[in-house]
């Protein structure tokens, strides 16, 4: 159950749970006047370590440091990529993640999915 390239633009390695070494995909969507829309997919069997989701804030400080990022200048998805499996969930997913450590408070990340009209509207959009 490989995942198609078409989701990212490149595998981010990470250090993931208890330092394991891990991998998910990586878009960033950059357009004048929006924040940077940071995407991480998950890659199922190429990930040797920790999921997208178990690593939240974890993964998203590391992506935050090495790209340069100020947190609360991007708009974070995490994304479960449509793989052809007949199972449910592995169905294509987004969702938007709300960390309270960008905003200075404490407590769970909040999750909302995003609707298939602003998931197509992710990508119709031109780029800078």
């Amino acid at each position: 159950m490989r995942v198609p390239e078409k989701y990212y633009d490149e595998v981010f390695d990470f250090s993931g749970q208890w330092n394991v070494p891990s991998k998910c995909g990586l878009k960033l969507i950059r357009r004048p006047g929006q924040p940077v829309t940071v995407i991480v997919t998950e890659l199922y069997q190429d990930n040797p370590g920790t999921s997208v989701t178990a690593a939240g804030y974890m993964l998203a400080r590391q992506i935050f440091e090495r790209k340069q990022l100020a947190p609360a200048e991007v708009r974070y998805l995490e994304c479960n990529p449509d793989t052809q499996s007949k199972l449910s969930f592995y169905d294509e997913e987004y969702f938007e993640v709300t960390f309270p450590e960008t905003t200075g408070g404490s407590g769970r990340p909040t999750y909302r999915q995003l609707s298939r009209e602003e998931v197509t509207a992710l990508f119709d959009q031109p780029k800078e």
